[in-house]
């Protein structure tokens, strides 16, 4: 069973992406910040990361660059999931390795979780 882990602060929005993946046969785990989100993929070693920017503790893309300092975190794939709008997203993010930028407000759970599907298989 693939695993997801999910970085984000908004509860509301963690818990309707995690019922949405849990429902399609993934496990799941939550972060509600980037210090907390790094702890868990690095011990969780999930096979993708679905990671907010904006977050209290450490921001993602502190905890994105932090997780790439680390052998297994070099290449996990990760989907950034924002609010920002393309040019309000940081620029050193983009030489993270990061897979995919969803806008949260564009997409529905299907949308993403179809995303998600595409970036794993």
């Amino acid at each position: 069973m693939q695993k997801i882990a999910i970085i984000e602060d908004d509860q509301a929005i963690s818990q309707m992406y995690r019922i949405k993946f849990e429902a399609e046969g993934y496990t799941v785990e939550t972060a509600g910040n980037g210090r907390l989100g790094l702890e868990l993929v690095l011990a969780f070693h999930p096979d993708i990361v679905l990671l907010d920017l904006m977050m209290p503790e450490m921001n993602g893309e502190e905890m994105l660059q932090k997780l790439r300092e680390d052998v297994w975190g070099k290449s996990v794939k990760v989907v950034v999931l924002t609010n920002m709008g393309e040019q309000e997203v940081p620029a050193g993010i983009r030489d993270l390795q990061v897979s995919s930028f969803i806008l949260k407000a564009d997409m529905t759970p299907r949308q993403v979780a179809e995303l998600v599907k595409k970036q794993l298989a």
